[in-house]
């Protein structure tokens, strides 16, 4: 049923249960918002959306205000802009004014309100007292002193990843935005997925900046820094320049770390061919030892492990499940482990001296270098993490014009990958890459160009599902001969909670399942560029299936580099070396306050 309205003398139609705000947009009437985030929350707390209603007593904000038939609205009324600029200056009088040092300077949504306010000064005394900075965790930074109480990375913590961490703490002017456990994220279940910071709009959340201390390693002359970059970086860096979402700058990325001074550039694509390699070769194993031997002791259905949050995720609310998570660390770990081992021996470098840079698109992987048994090489594998924004501040800092510079390529042996590899930068990517090559492991035969995409799997729907039937298989394989494997696909806790529980109850029989802690996958990390909505999700994963079909070699097992790697150094897959540098395991967790 069709509502019609009018706002600021325009007619507009809208569905029913549309707001106020929703028939503005779609008209293209631009009201305010800051506490409104399009699918996750609209509290209506903020009041910078206010309009003027025919017939309301008071204003409303827009936001929350269900659009009605016949109803007249006026935004640009001055009742109107006196009490949303009103509510901006509030906010400002609440907020420190060190707009130059702050981490969201000219990308902060209030400075930006107030800019378009035309507000020059504020009429209001700051009154808010000073509360200590939070650093307690390796990923995130919290400083409740420029906290607006929007109310916006409680609804992404709550509603979208289900971890429930932030919430309103106190009442009226003492009201602040903390966890329930204590004043620091460290006491609380906080899997640092950081999409809290990915939707704050000013600088109250934010990643913990490794800046200079990646400038320090690059400057000190007996260090040999290398740096991998994350499959979703390339289609979102150029955010951070202007352009549009979904603009591949692989290239241009390439050029600028060179101008940054790292010695070697090398992809994480390098690895997660290699980790696909690993757990393909795992989740054939667990089905041989289930299907073929009958070992009731293996745990399927076997859970991807290249999310850090969602690993996070496992040890504090499913540790019964943790056997049920593959064993093969991350591609970013991979990475590391190998650069201070396989490449250190092949240049001759003292692994002491080699620096491992990762730009993620991930505030929990600035977590995952710093967990203890990531180390397997005799030193931190993995040395420093920026995020996206990092890296795009980075670049800045060095006076490089990014949108000019020339393409580059990555360095060999590790920069060398396939499509399979880029894809993992989306929700259904791993999963897809996986039956790539598990296919042809099994047959023997290679899978047609057609064939490659795996259409169940992809897209933004919250839980996925797919089903593979094996034919015509190998020898070694006869045992899979007309089994039909079901996988899964989830991205976002909330839906990961989803199968969990499906899992833990019986109720689901799958045998292989992929989770991305973020919604979208990597594309849609808590280190991206701002704002990340389901367009922007969109525009990046059809950037990352576009790098795919443009590459000449599109399964892992095709890299000519992986192949060699097990020639030269690892042997073969899930032999004595792959464990011990490529594998590990997880542990039941509890957060500091109650460990």
């Amino acid at each position: 049923m069709a509502i019609k309205l009018t706002i600021d003398n325009q007619p507009v139609s809208v569905a029913d249960g549309a707001t106020v705000l929703e028939a503005a947009q779609a008209t293209g009437i631009k009201i305010p918002t800051l506490c409104h985030l399009d699918g996750v929350s609209s509290p209506g707390s903020c009041r910078v959306c206010l309009v003027e209603i025919e017939g309301a007593r008071t204003l409303q904000p827009s936001c929350v205000t269900a659009a009605s038939e016949g109803m007249v609205v006026k935004t640009t009324s001055k009742t109107a802009r006196q009490a949303r600029k009103l509510s901006v200056e509030l906010m400002l009088a609440n907020h420190p004014w060190d707009c130059n040092a702050c981490v969201r300077n000219g990308e902060c949504d209030l400075q930006k309100l107030a800019q378009d306010m035309g507000i020059a000064e504020v009429r209001f005394p700051y009154v808010k007292p000073a509360t200590p900075i939070d650093q307690s965790t390796d990923a995130l930074v919290r400083d409740m002193d420029k906290c607006v109480l929007c109310r916006r990375c409680i609804g992404v913590c709550q509603d979208v990843q289900g971890v429930g961490t932030l919430a309103p703490r106190n009442r009226g002017f003492d009201t602040i935005v903390g966890s329930g456990a204590g004043d620091n994220l460290c006491d609380a279940i906080c899997v640092q997925c950081g999409q809290c910071s990915a939707v704050c709009p000013v600088g109250a959340i934010y990643e913990k900046d490794s800046i200079e201390d990646v400038w320090g390693a690059l400057d000190d002359p007996s260090k040999h820094v290398v740096v991998q970059t994350a499959p979703a970086i390339r289609a979102a860096l150029g955010e951070c320049f202007g352009l549009e979402p979904g603009t591949c700058v692989t290239g241009k990325m390439v050029t600028a770390l060179r101008r940054l001074g790292f010695a070697k550039v090398f992809d994480t694509n390098f690895t997660a061919d290699l980790t696909i390699i690993e757990e393909g070769h795992e989740f054939l194993t667990r089905l041989k030892k289930a299907l073929a031997d009958g070992d009731a002791s293996v745990k399927l259905p076997m859970f991807t492990s290249c999310s850090p949050g969602w690993i996070n995720y496992m040890e504090y609310f499913y540790p019964n499940l943790i056997p049920n998570i593959s064993t093969c660390k991350s591609p970013q770990q991979m990475f590391g482990a190998l650069a201070k081992t396989y490449y250190a021996e092949k240049q001759g470098i003292d692994p002491k001296d080699v620096v491992v840079v990762s730009i993620m698109p991930c505030t929990a992987k600035k977590f995952e270098c710093e967990r203890d048994e990531m180390n397997a090489s005799g030193f931190q594998d993995v040395d420093y993490v920026l995020t996206t924004r990092e890296l795009g501040r980075m670049i800045k800092q060095a006076g490089i014009d990014f949108l000019s510079l020339s393409d580059g390529e990555q360095d060999s042996p590790m920069g060398m990958s396939t499509g399979a590899a880029d894809i993992f930068a989306n929700t259904g990517g791993v999963m897809e890459a996986a039956i790539r090559t598990v296919y042809e492991v099994v047959t023997g035969r290679e899978l047609p160009m057609d064939r490659l995409h795996v259409a169940p799997v992809q897209g933004l729907q919250g839980l996925k599902e797919a089903e593979l039937t094996f034919q015509n298989c190998l020898d070694d394989w006869k045992f899979l001969e007309g089994v039909t494997a079901k996988v899964a696909v989830a991205h976002g806790l909330a839906n990961a909670r989803k199968v969990c529980e499906m899992v833990a109850s019986g109720e689901a029989d799958y045998h292989f399942v992929e989770v991305m802690c973020c919604p979208g996958g990597c594309i849609g990390g808590g280190g991206q560029p701002r704002l990340t909505s389901n367009d922007v999700r969109n525009a990046r994963i059809k950037a990352i299936y576009a790098e795919d079909e443009g590459r000449p070699m599109r399964k892992s097992h095709e890299n000519p580099a992986i192949t060699q790697l097990y020639k030269d150094f690892l042997g073969q897959p899930l032999g004595h070396k792959s464990h011990e540098l490529l594998h590990t395991g997880y542990a039941a967790k509890q957060p500091a306050a109650t460990s």
